[in-house]
């Protein structure tokens, strides 16, 4: 360990959706490493401990290193000459960086998505439907008296959402903490989340529309068969005790993830649950929020509504942007071999997009912006090599409750940041373009 030490005190981890920015790092400034993250959970310390500053090429144009500026121009020149470029990722950097993606994919007639549309997008056509009873992290952490958990394993994706926001933290009016609430757990099998529980209710795979939509039957008073447990395996007094609780509670909140969105019903499911939400604020207070995965998901989601009105699978090849999730969402959009090109910031698809999808990155020319190499780097035909948010970029990022958290980084980097590239492409496409859009195919220097 070098002398150089520093400490940053009050710093956020950007690992998951928690957002947590109580964080003391002690930095390594020589080392350019951090040795220590105070109060960071276990996937918070891997997360610090493994980003350090590796010694990579500026960027690759074809597998060859090439400067910055060098690539600047291969990416733009990708982009002003594309048909249908797809801009796809963006939920691991800031939400300065996704400003600017947005403004490249209306300038070039593209389309912008973000890994909404491949976890919680779901829950985002749901609340367009049927609307949100919404709260911040310290709300629930002052107030919730009966927690339940949905289709999500917060102990290994977010154990902090337990111990500081929603499970053991005393709150203003949870003065005892864990010994003032209520915890219910729902999912389809026991996890390492279920000890952690008061209530588990174990539902069979595909039934949990069946199951909300009991429980919203019963919250209105309506009869409900004793059939439902052979098509749930939940059983009507378990139903009826549930509905009891939560009608009785001061103060409760639904968290929900992917095992609701990611199964037979995907928004459907969702509405119920948010619909029920609704229906049990007729009684008392009641709440609901999705669980979010990557740092700042929930920031993109925020750039890309309050700039084109829709939270992913944005189009505006017409001028103007269109949302349809299966026609403009990337999966699709790759698996039907429609786009030409693809610009990739802080994802990695081709290591988790379906076979068909991955197959057709490789046909096109792809553009990354990633601060470790990645099986989509490696197919990139440009590849920038960018800092990393949070630890050497500062920047905005979104809390999964919608709370806007400003970074503090803890060391520089000597790569640019996202901001700082897509910054560059952007202007660099406007020259190229000459204020319009190319017609398709038409060589891009007669534009410059």
């Amino acid at each position: 360990m070098g002398e150089n030490l520093k400490v940053v005190r009050d710093a956020t981890c950007t690992f998951c959706g928690c957002v947590c920015d109580d964080m003391h790092l002690t930095v390594d400034l020589d080392q350019k490493r951090i040795m220590k993250a105070e109060n960071a959970c276990i996937l918070g310390k891997a997360w610090f401990r493994e980003h350090g500053i590796e010694e990579r090429p500026l960027a690759l144009i074809g597998g060859r290193t090439a400067t910055t500026e060098e690539a600047v121009e291969a990416a733009a020149q990708i982009l002003a000459q594309a048909r249908f470029p797809l801009i796809y990722g963006l939920s691991d950097t800031t939400c300065e960086a996704q400003r600017v993606a947005v403004a490249i994919a209306d300038m070039i007639g593209g389309t912008v998505d973000t890994t909404t549309s491949v976890c919680h997008g779901p829950s985002g056509i749901a609340f367009e439907g049927v609307g949100e009873s919404t709260a911040s992290l310290g709300e629930i952490k002052n107030r919730a008296d009966l927690v339940v958990f949905w289709g999500g394993n917060p102990a290994e994706a977010h154990p902090r959402l337990f111990s500081r926001y929603a499970v053991t933290p005393k709150g203003m009016f949870i003065p005892n903490g864990r010994k003032d609430r209520t915890v219910v757990l729902v999912d389809v099998r026991r996890t390492p989340s279920t000890p952690a529980a008061d209530i588990f209710i174990q539902v069979k795979p595909r039934s949990d529309f069946e199951v909300l939509w009991a429980l919203r039957a019963l919250v209105k008073g309506r009869k409900v068969d004793p059939s439902i447990e052979r098509r749930t395996g939940v059983s009507l007094a378990v139903l009826e005790d549930l509905v009891a609780r939560m009608k009785s509670c001061r103060f409760g909140v639904f968290l929900f993830g992917m095992g609701l969105t990611m199964n037979r019903g995907r928004h459907f499911n969702s509405g119920a649950l948010l619909a029920l939400a609704t229906d049990l604020n007729e009684f008392t207070h009641w709440v609901a929020k999705p669980v979010r995965g990557h740092g700042n998901v929930t920031g993109a989601d925020n750039v890309v509504s309050w700039q084109t009105g829709f939270p992913f699978g944005v189009n505006f090849s017409r001028g103007y942007p269109r949302f349809n999730p299966g026609e403009f969402t990337s999966v699709d959009l790759l698996t039907r071999r429609e786009a030409d090109a693809a610009l990739i910031i802080a994802s990695d698809p081709a290591d988790n997009f379906p076979k068909a999808a991955i197959e057709h990155l490789r046909r096109i020319p792809v553009i990354t912006l990633d601060p470790k190499a990645t099986p989509t780097t490696q197919l990139a035909q440009v590849a920038f090599t960018t800092a990393t948010y949070g630890i050497n970029v500062s920047g905005t990022v979104y809390r999964m409750d919608d709370v806007p958290i400003t970074l503090r980084p803890a060391f520089e980097s000597p790569y640019p940041s996202d901001e700082q590239v897509l910054t560059a492409i952007r202007d660099r496409v406007r020259a190229l373009l000459g204020g319009n859009r190319l017609p398709a195919g038409a060589p891009v220097a007669a534009a410059s």
